[in-house]
């Protein structure tokens, strides 16, 4: 990665679209080791942090991580995310932060040298384009290492540099976690086993039930 000490940064992460590109490789986010690098390679003026949240989940599996990112240095951009219904029938939530995003990354140009934008949606080419006009370096990280990759060609093509996120795995991520059901269940079935040992057999009743 090419940055300098002291130019000014600022970060604009895609967080649906991170999430899915993390998730392609195996690996999760550790957005603490994030801020922490990005601060050692320059002067960090803003790390902006984009999601769509669906208001009425009693749970939210997403919820724990915007209130951490909150209280520890990012700042949130959120909104409510639309439901609809799919061609099968189907409830789905749909939240496009890509405007959002623009907006804010249009406004703070004159206050920065390098944007970092995480995120592989072509749909920003455009918007990196305007920003390197008005003389703003711009790095995107996303991968083309997952199946599907996830970043645009044409959005690889217009960056000054591209960082695939595969190559950031040891500095920024940690090993993925399970889901939660997944988790609850093997910890049921650890608790069982502790309370419900496995009989313990001898030699010699071994033999006997033979």
């Amino acid at each position: 990665m090419t940055f300098y000490p002291t130019e000014r940064l600022a970060l604009f992460i895609d967080g649906a679209n991170l999430y899915s590109s993390a998730k392609g490789l195996g690996f999760d986010i550790d957005y603490k080791r994030l801020l922490e690098e990005f601060r050692a390679r320059g002067v960090l003026v803003r790390a902006y942090y984009y999601t769509a949240l669906v208001e009425e989940q009693d749970y939210s599996p997403i919820r724990p991580l915007v209130d951490w990112l909150d209280y520890n240095g990012f700042t949130l951009v959120t909104k409510s995310a639309r439901e609809y219904t799919d061609a099968q029938g189907r409830k789905r939530w749909r939240g496009d932060m890509d405007v959002d995003l623009a907006v804010d990354m249009m406004e703070i140009t004159d206050r920065v040298d390098h944007v970092v934008l995480f995120s592989g949606d072509g749909d920003f080419r455009r918007l990196v384009e305007a920003v390197q006009r008005k003389g703003v370096r711009v790095t995107v990280v996303s991968t083309v290492k997952s199946q599907p990759p996830m970043a645009s060609d044409d959005l690889r093509r217009q960056a000054d540099v591209f960082i695939d996120l595969a190559d950031l795995s040891e500095i920024i991520g940690r090993p993925a976690r399970l889901p939660r059901v997944i988790q609850e269940a093997k910890a049921q079935a650890r608790a069982g086993r502790e309370h419900h040992p496995e009989p313990h057999h001898t030699r010699q009743e071994a033999d006997a039930e033979d």
